[in-house]
């Protein structure tokens, strides 16, 4: 299991690309990993044949872990996994990770790099099999009678679950032939094992109803969404805004824009350095919370919400925000969104952030109350824009009614450390910018 980040422990396998047996390239996706920070495909390290795949999908790992080898097609796998292989073939020894700690024996002693690979191999733990080495531990014949018992007798399934999902199954006293496998070839994955779990012992859909278990990242999300709830005092302000004087710039310079750039033009930029203008007079809504203590941030790492296609939420962040112009932020914003939505994004792409904007606006939504992005106090959502009547006033102090483009700016902060006025003066202060700013010499 690859290290997708310093504070990352653990990743859970979500996809294999290929299958044992077929030819990889070095640099094509060979699998997907899920994380709690992110989902993100893993490239292939070398050519070669993916001769094992010792991890199934569904399945999590501590980082380090052997998830899979990869060797020459006419090759076998070297007997060792810690030990270089004497083959002058790169692709021989190529691997995804290798494990960080030593398996042990029931008995307590470590067993050899053989008996690892074995117990690899057949999914098994060091503590299925009893060892008759000296103090009990475990030699290589005695994992293959292990496996060659197993083998015989008739009620084992040909596709035993992994240890981690054995585990769970005798932690709950659940009979695995009780569990429909969704895994490889109807293999046994942790999450079948949780899905059952989480609606209880006995417990099935009714007829015509569907049960979908959650998937890491939508765990991960109602988790974080959670305890936002449940650490902040949530405040919801809303400013209405006349988008009149950037929707010239976009009538009159976004057909240029899509043709220069190959998207279009759209308000989240706009807001975007809208917002970040605006905290540099407001710096306490860029800050977090820490014991007793408000932590201002000097930089501005403006994070942005994705949705991944209803499977979940991701908040890449642009680093350093302030430093981009109009035309710059749309592009970069652009590029996260896309790397998460095709999980090209590291766990670095997703740090530091210091304030987040969700835009929920080209649904057309009116009014978002959305959930602070911890350990942040506040988030805005830029909500959908609109033709309406509006009352202007022209250069004599007469009013008229006019057409114009008007949306909602809806701020929710943390009333623990921000009070309403302040979080008033932050929106008065951006929708004055969206107002006046001089949009069209950006571009």
């Amino acid at each position: 299991m690859p290290q997708l980040g310093e504070t990352v422990a653990d990743g859970t396998v979500t996809k294999w690309f290929k299958k044992e047996g077929e030819t990889v390239k070095r640099g094509e996706t060979l699998f997907e990993v899920s994380t709690d920070k992110v989902d993100t495909e893993i490239p292939a390290p070398a050519d070669g044949v993916l001769t094992k795949i010792l991890v199934v999908e569904g399945e999590t790992v501590d980082v380090g872990t052997l998830l899979a080898v990869i060797g020459d097609d006419d090759r076998p796998e070297s007997p060792t996994s810690g030990a270089s292989t004497t083959s002058s073939a790169p692709a021989t020894s190529a691997t995804l990770a290798r494990a960080n700690v030593k398996a042990t024996s029931e008995g307590g002693g470590p067993v050899s790099p053989v008996v690892r690979r074995l117990l690899a191999e057949h999914q098994l733990d060091a503590s299925d099999v009893p060892g008759t080495g000296p103090q009990g531990r475990l030699t290589r014949d005695d994992v293959l009678a292990f496996v060659e018992s197993r083998a015989d007798a008739p009620d084992v399934p040909s596709h035993p679950p992994s240890p981690v999902v054995r585990r769970l199954l005798r932690e709950h006293d659940i009979d695995a032939s009780s569990v429909r496998g969704t895994g490889a070839d109807g293999r046994v994955t942790r999450r079948d094992v949780e899905a059952l779990i989480s609606h209880g012992p006995g417990i099935t859909a009714t007829s015509g109803d569907e049960v979908i278990a959650f998937t890491k990242i939508r765990r991960l999300t109602a988790e974080h969404m959670t305890r936002s709830k449940a650490t902040s005092a949530h405040t919801l302000m809303v400013r209405e805004v006349d988008y009149e004087h950037v929707e010239d710039v976009r009538r009159t310079q976004g057909a240029a824009f899509k043709q220069q750039e190959g998207f279009s033009l759209t308000y989240l930029p706009f807001n975007a350095l809208a917002t970040l203008a605006a905290l540099r007079d407001f710096p306490h809504l860029n800050a977090s919370v820490g014991d007793d203590e408000l932590i201002v941030h000097h930089d501005l790492n403006l994070g942005i919400a994705v949705d991944l296609d209803g499977s979940g939420l991701v908040v890449p962040v642009v680093q350093h925000a302030d430093s981009y112009d109009l035309r710059s932020i749309a592009r970069r914003i652009r590029e996260l969104a896309s790397g998460a939505r095709t999980k090209k994004l590291t766990v670095d792409d997703m740090a530091h952030g210091t304030f987040t904007i969700t835009n929920p606006g080209p649904f057309n939504t009116l009014m978002t109350g959305a959930i602070i992005n911890q350990p942040q106090v506040a988030i805005l959502a830029t909500d959908g824009v609109a033709r309406k009547p509006v009352v202007v006033t022209d250069g004599s102090g007469d009013e008229a009614i006019a057409i114009h483009s008007v949306g909602n700016l809806v701020l929710t902060f943390d009333h623990r450390v921000i009070d309403g006025a302040y979080a008033a003066r932050f929106l008065a202060r951006m929708a004055e910018i969206l107002q006046t700013r001089d949009w069209a010499s950006e571009l």
